[in-house]
């Protein structure tokens, strides 16, 4: 992740406006990549947030444009307020305001208890936690009404998976800020919830996982597959939307049945 702020922008459009703006954190692949594709196929100017690889980040801003959208790629840490503040600046400035804050930046390392490395402990906590706090903070002062942030958890949290246990944890906080959140944006017209996602076939699942592994894994839904990163855009998208406004304060176990 990196902290040095940088004025890598690059914007691309197709319309001539959009009705409804998004930032997308972690937009550059996996789910937030497939997010940013969704959301642009409905409308959305969206704002993809990047850590530090601009290559998929601008294939990401194409395949927006490409879906119908109007998208811009800024680099930020999340973790750092000032860069955040930017990012959301950017989309003032290029969109008029921000509607949906998507965030899914997040970063998993594996250990059991015994073995964790404390070092890897700490990046991941101040990827998943202290990042959360930072974009929330900044979507609590900036979303407009109507609008929705949705963070990201995962179904691990309640399925207790040996070698989780750091992981899980930091979700399990992500969790119970998005609680507070909703309850405190109490008069806004603004929801709050999170996606648990079960096993999903990301980089970020796959890496370090033999093909036994990812079978096992793929065989304990009901649906006997693992999720893709269009499904969970969905859920994204209906929560993001008008449709799925009336659903608030609420985490979305989208797992495919397992429990």
């Amino acid at each position: 992740m990196s902290t040095d702020m940088s004025t890598e922008i690059s914007a691309h459009s197709t319309t001539p406006s959009a009705p409804r703006v998004a930032i997308v954190t972690g937009g550059s692949r996996g789910i937030g990549r497939e997010t940013v594709k969704r959301l642009a196929a409905d409308g959305y100017a969206v704002v993809v947030g990047y850590a530090g690889n601009r290559e998929p980040a601008e294939a990401a801003v194409e395949e927006a444009v490409a879906a119908g959208g109007r998208a811009v790629a800024v680099r930020a840490d999340v973790a750092d307020e000032t860069q955040v503040a930017a990012l959301f600046e950017t989309a003032a400035d290029e969109f008029g305001g921000v509607d949906v804050v998507v965030h899914a930046a997040g970063r998993m390392y594996l250990a059991t208890v015994a073995e964790l490395d404390l070092a890897e402990l700490d990046a991941m906590h101040r990827t998943n936690i202290r990042g959360t706090f930072v974009v929330a903070r900044q979507a609590a002062h900036t979303l407009r009404p109507g609008g929705a942030f949705l963070t990201f958890s995962t179904s691990v949290v309640g399925l207790s998976f040996p070698a989780y246990g750091a992981y899980s944890a930091s979700k399990g906080a992500v969790e119970a800020l998005t609680m507070v959140l909703a309850r405190e944006l109490r008069g806004r017209d603004v929801t709050v919830n999170s996606v648990a996602p079960g096993p999903t076939a990301t980089d970020l699942f796959l890496d370090g996982k033999d093909e036994e592994t990812v079978a096992r894994l793929a065989a304990q839904p009901p649906l006997e597959r693992l999720g893709t990163p269009a499904d969970i855009a969905e859920v994204v998208a209906f929560l993001a939307s008008p449709a799925g406004h009336w659903v608030n304060g609420q985490v979305v176990r989208a797992n495919g049945g397992i429990v």
